[in-house]
């Protein structure tokens, strides 16, 4: 099939190489004119590295121009930061054409934010977008145009805006990850499934004196103690207790399942946790200030779970202390200036009014 990936991160760069890998028409995009010039004049190329060894793939465009990578794609996959989603939103929402489907993995919420872009450009395109849990590979870049995949997701439980075409965007999406996607309702129930604003903030916050001290830190080996995981679980209580107020069932994927030997499999199956710490790809220097995990996970993940909370009436402690934690530590109001319904343009709409939305998406 034919897919356009938007961004240049870890997440784009292992999507393209493996979809392309996988024999599909890959499309890669970046904002970066400069970047795709000097990745064009290197050959084109993305070596995937994971546990079969070396593989290049090589992706059938690299450009700067979003309309050709767009064009005639049947599936777009954006796995860029939440921080990006506005800018790539706006400057994808007038290319959107009729069926096609944008994945957000993760989204946040993400998915309303891209449905609404393309309906504020005044394109009338009926499309569908959507959103999962996690990003489908555990991977980081080990150069340039090189993605080392230590994972790749097994469950990703996927929500849709509109509601009325889940069943055309998850077969599309399907065929990008055969046997992977579940459907998890609808777009808000899919961004309550993101595991980022779960596990990272705890992480970062709580390795606050390590981070600063030492060169290098894995917060998902030394820094994951017997009290951050009780902390890590306290918080992802408050996630599930805000599904199941807004009336969305199980699964829900709790974070626990991700560390659990036995059990229900989570998003990347099992085992993944050591799988992840064993690849040292995640021993690194995290400047606090600076790093996605603190802008991204606490101050737009946790700003949206505090405002679905507020919306299921779920009092939600924790994730507001995690917040605080961090505007104090960036210097910035994360509540305030972070991702929520009112934010977002949805102040004062009644949970009959969003479902109606989340259904059946802009008119």
């Amino acid at each position: 099939m034919r897919i356009a990936v938007l961004g240049g991160g870890n997440g784009s760069f292992a999507a393209a190489g493996d979809f392309a890998l996988a024999g599909h028409e890959v499309r890669l995009w970046r904002r970066d004119r400069a970047a795709v010039e000097a990745h064009v004049r290197a050959g084109g190329s993305i070596v995937v590295k994971d546990f079969k060894g070396r593989h290049e793939a090589r992706p059938a465009l690299i450009t700067a121009d979003i309309g050709a990578a767009v064009r005639g794609a049947e599936l777009i996959v954006c796995p860029a930061p939440a921080t990006a989603q506005h800018d790539v939103a706006r400057a994808l929402g007038p290319h959107i054409e009729d069926g096609q489907v944008v994945f957000l993995p993760p989204g946040t919420f993400g998915s309303f934010i891209f449905a609404k872009a393309v309906h504020d450009a005044g394109n009338r395109a009926r499309a569908a977008f959507a959103e999962t849990g996690t990003l489908p590979w555990l991977t980081r870049k080990h150069g340039p145009y090189e993605a080392a995949i230590t994972i790749r997701a097994k469950r990703l439980p996927t929500g849709v805006l509109p509601l009325s075409m889940a069943e055309h965007a998850l077969g599309v999406i399907g065929r990008a990850f055969p046997g992977v996607i579940e459907p998890c309702g609808d777009a808000l129930s899919g961004a309550l499934m993101n595991a980022g604003p779960i596990i990272h903030p705890p992480l970062i916050t709580m390795n606050a004196a390590p981070l600063e001290h030492f060169e290098k830190w894995d917060i998902h080996k030394e820094g994951t103690t017997a009290a951050t995981r009780r902390v890590t679980d306290a918080l992802d209580a408050e996630r599930v207790a805000i599904r199941e107020a807004l009336g969305y069932g199980a699964p829900h994927f709790p974070l626990a399942d991700h560390y659990a030997k036995a059990g229900d499999e989570w998003m990347y199956g099992r085992g993944s946790h050591d799988k992840l710490t064993d690849s040292g790809d995640w021993r690194e220097k995290i400047v606090l200030t600076e790093h996605r995990y603190m802008h991204e996970d606490v101050g737009i993940g946790l700003s949206f779970l505090v405002s679905a909370g507020e919306l299921a009436r779920v009092r939600t402690p924790l994730a507001r202390a995690f917040l605080a934690i961090g505007s104090a530590v960036c210097a910035t109001d994360f509540l305030a200036q972070g991702r929520t319904l009112a934010s977002l343009g949805l102040d004062g709409i009644g949970r009959a009014q969003l479902q109606t939305l989340l259904a059946e998406g802009f008119k």
